[in-house]
């Protein structure tokens, strides 16, 4: 009977140690989501983006979840806590989703440029695309608000739809990220002939945004990214994906 009353407090102390660990362990991986496509972000979750934020939590001792979502959802979701946060984003977007906070290091310069099929389009500036019928991504935050007064303007929820769409001649122009669809383009089939037309129509700084309860590890985040790019890992990764430096 005393053997009986000692154990039932040891059951007790280990059941609460091993629930403390557990919790801990979840506690230390963040889950992210992306939008992206390869070169950025992959399903493997090997785009330099996706290994850029690997690494950079790693030194901080977190491990990192990647969830691939279409990109109005994937912005969603991390102001709603869904996930913890979302990547890569123009910055300004706390104005418009009050629970995220930008980590102001950039991870990546996106250049946002119009495709076309048909090589007389004339485009220099957003104002330049008013007399054509435009396709964009919906969620992508800058093209909505730039991309105006079209002749038409359709949103879809993917790239794939969006290339699918002008290549079947459904839209004059697509307005997407350069390298992203540069690569898209080289992935699929019946797509010859589209190319980024230029100048591009403007060159951002991308950000990782977090939902704000994790607010406390942003000021950590930017420095790691930072001291990434001065020790060359950055660069290193980025050329392991694409063969080039960013």
């Amino acid at each position: 009977m005393i053997a009986s009353r000692g154990f039932r407090p040891l059951c007790l102390g280990l059941a609460f140690l091993l629930f403390w660990c557990g919790g801990a362990a979840a506690a230390e991986t963040l889950v992210l989501s992306s939008a992206d496509i390869f070169p950025g972000s992959t399903p493997e979750d090997g785009g330099y983006e996706d290994l850029i934020l690997k690494a950079a939590l790693a030194r901080m001792g977190f491990a990192l979840e990647i969830v691939h979502l279409p990109s109005e959802r994937a912005l969603t979701n991390a102001n709603e806590g869904i996930e913890d946060g979302n990547y890569s984003r123009v910055a300004g977007l706390e104005r418009l989703y009050p629970n995220l906070v930008r980590v102001p290091e950039a991870i990546m310069e996106f250049e946002f440029a119009v495709f076309a099929k048909d090589p007389t389009p004339k485009i220099d500036g957003w104002r330049s695309l008013a007399a054509y019928h435009v396709g964009i991504v919906t969620g992508w935050k800058i093209l909505e608000a730039n991309v105006v007064g079209t002749r038409s303007l359709t949103k879809v929820g993917t790239p794939q739809a969006l290339f699918e769409m002008l290549a079947l001649d459904r839209v004059d122009v697509v307005v997407f990220d350069r390298a992203q669809g540069l690569a898209l383009l080289a992935a699929g089939r019946h797509r010859e002939g589209i190319r980024p037309l230029e100048p591009p129509l403007a060159r951002q700084q991308m950000f990782l945004y977090l939902n704000r309860r994790h607010a406390a590890l942003v000021p950590r985040l930017a420095e790691v990214l930072r001291e990434m790019k001065h020790d060359g890992t950055f660069g290193s990764l980025v050329r392991s994906v694409t063969g080039s430096a960013p």
